[in-house]
């Protein structure tokens, strides 16, 4: 009998299963827990020394920050405060005998003189200057 009206030959209960056994799962999740139990005190567990006490030199403090100022006629000045002719030799010799010595920053206009540099740079020198720097802008 061909095509009876019933499916010959095919069960009815042959759709795929769509339940997932969750048993072995259950397992694995229970055994990594009981394993981190145990391992977690061991992880925070610390070795306890007495280190060494020893006497250090204290941190030198940051030296301070002498700005000269030229603008472009020549006029000099010491920290925003107007410098006379003659004082900037004194002044200098007064920073090279500092400790820790202060570093010294040159801020000039950029009409001002090479010559003037110079000799603001000799003058450095001369008095034993050793931290110099110069103050530019960017653009």
């Amino acid at each position: 009998m061909i095509g009876s009206g019933h499916n010959a030959g095919v069960s009815s209960h042959s759709a795929p299963m769509s339940e997932i056994n969750t048993t072995p799962l259950v397992d694995v999740m229970l055994v990594l827990l009981v394993i981190f139990i145990i391992t977690a005190p061991l992880l925070t567990h610390a070795v306890k020394i007495d280190l060494p006490q020893t006497s250090s030199q204290p941190i030198p403090e940051k030296p301070e920050v002498i700005s000269i100022a030229i603008d472009a006629a020549g006029k000099m000045y010491w920290n925003d405060a107007p410098l006379v002719d003659g004082e900037l030799k004194s002044k200098l010799q007064q920073v090279a005998q500092q400790k820790p010595q202060p570093e010294l920053n040159i801020r000039a206009d950029k009409e001002t003189r090479y010559q003037i540099l110079a000799e603001v740079m000799a003058d450095a020198q001369n008095a034993g200057v050793s931290k110099l720097g110069f103050v530019s802008e960017s653009k």
